[in-house]
């Protein structure tokens, strides 16, 4: 296996590293080692100090305002910026960055990828994703929001659920049905949707972790225009499926190096309450601190892959299923490290609301305790344990599919 990285990007590596040191001052640390307040407007002026450098859009075509770069160089960029400590943009960038812009690049009509592309980086718009239902979760194709055509527009009514971030969102991407008459999944269209109308009601609720980060979405006679369907009608599932590619190659690149961070945070709370020399809890260490490796080099499989434009297969399951049920055991030996003192928060919560904490972080309860309440809600998002079990089941071991219910 070579690991290495051609003599371009490795070029590129350098640039990055050069804007990075820049930028930031010479006592940095992570983005986890500012308070709130603090972190927040450090991440406001981040994104657009990497728009402006047009890392945001480092892939798309000039034309669209990209650089025109590789996969490999986004990786590039990503393994960097983990490394540094600092975001990729802000939280609900991974719905407009990563999800929309690549999946128009793909999928979108000319006039549709001119208008909305260069809206993305600059701020203008900001989306999330309109996918799961009541009844409609990991069974997605049986999602029962619909759009009727109506003249030069499309009406839009039923409702979504788990709707990340979309109180800070004025767009919205949704799968809705087209056509009842076809199969569960065929007439299914991908819309875009204005939230600021009267026909859409957004609310949000509390997480156990205390945050507000996701939402419930109604749709009542809500409108979009007649053109706004990506990858023609009918065939929204097609294009739904495609998003599923889209963060493989990153995660896969930078889930070891923020898991890896992570531990080492362990080892130093041991220290902090003295229990390193503690032979149970050293094992465990060891422990997680094999399974990180382990989730390097499924990564580096998994990159092989995406970088070499192969569909999404097993080993998206294998990963997704990996990571985040590693996720819940390591936040419970934090817990048990702490002890007693881990069940009064004290200190700054993290910022973000999946997977670890942020690279510089304090050993604080708030910190720790936080994350693993978040690290549950790993296993359900994008994907639950039961379902990519199921899916390894069904596609690596050739298992029966799972019986469906009876309609009724």
């Amino acid at each position: 296996m070579d690991i290495s990285y051609p003599p371009e990007t490795e070029a590129f590596r350098t640039e990055v590293r050069a804007f990075l040191a820049e930028t930031l001052p010479p006592d940095w640390t992570g983005i986890g080692a500012l308070d709130e307040e603090a972190a927040w407007a450090f991440a406001r002026d981040w994104r657009r100090l990497l728009a402006e450098r047009r890392y945001l859009s480092l892939t798309w075509p000039e034309q669209y305002g990209g650089r025109g770069l590789t996969k490999l160089h986004q990786v590039v960029l990503m393994e960097e910026l983990a490394l540094a400590g600092v975001p990729f943009g802000l939280p609900q960038d991974t719905f407009g960055v990563k999800m929309l812009a690549n999946t128009l690049l793909r999928w979108g009509t000319d006039e549709q990828k001119a208008h909305f592309l260069p809206r993305i980086p600059s701020g203008e718009d900001t989306w999330c994703q309109g996918y799961s239902e009541p009844d409609a979760g990991s069974d997605l194709a049986s999602l029962r929001t619909r759009a009727v055509r109506d003249g030069e527009e499309w009406v839009i009514d039923g409702q979504k659920v788990w709707t990340s971030g979309a109180h800070h969102s004025d767009w919205i991407f949704v799968l809705a049905r087209t056509n009842p008459d076809a199969p569960r999944h065929r007439g299914i269209s991908f819309l875009l949707v204005p939230l600021d109308q009267p026909g859409v009601e957004v609310r949000p609720f509390r997480m156990m972790s205390g945050q507000l980060h996701f939402n419930e979405v109604f749709f009542n006679g809500a409108r979009t225009r007649a053109d706004l369907v990506v990858g023609g009608v009918d065939n929204g599932w097609t294009v739904a499926q495609s998003l599923l590619g889209v963060e493989r190659g990153e995660e896969a690149a930078t889930n070891p190096i923020l898991f890896k961070a992570e531990v080492e945070r362990l080892v130093e709370l041991a220290r902090l309450y003295g229990k390193d020399q503690d032979p149970v809890i050293r094992q465990r260490i060891a422990w997680c601190w094999s399974k990180v490796e382990i989730m390097r080099y499924l990564g580096y499989r998994i990159l092989t892959g995406w970088l070499k434009g192969a569909e999404p297969g097993p080993e998206s399951s294998i990963a997704k299923l990996y990571w985040s049920e590693y996720h819940t055991k390591v936040t419970d030996l934090a817990m048990d490290i702490m002890g007693l003192h881990g069940q009064v928060p004290v200190g700054r919560p993290p910022l973000r609301t999946y997977r670890t904490d942020d690279p510089g972080a304090a050993n604080s309860s708030a910190s720790w305790s936080t994350t693993y309440l978040i690290a549950r809600s790993g296993t359900l998002y994008a994907g639950t344990s039961q379902v990519q079990r199921n899916i390894l089941a069904e596609k690596v071991l050739g298992l029966p599919r799972e019986p469906r219910a009876a309609a009724g």
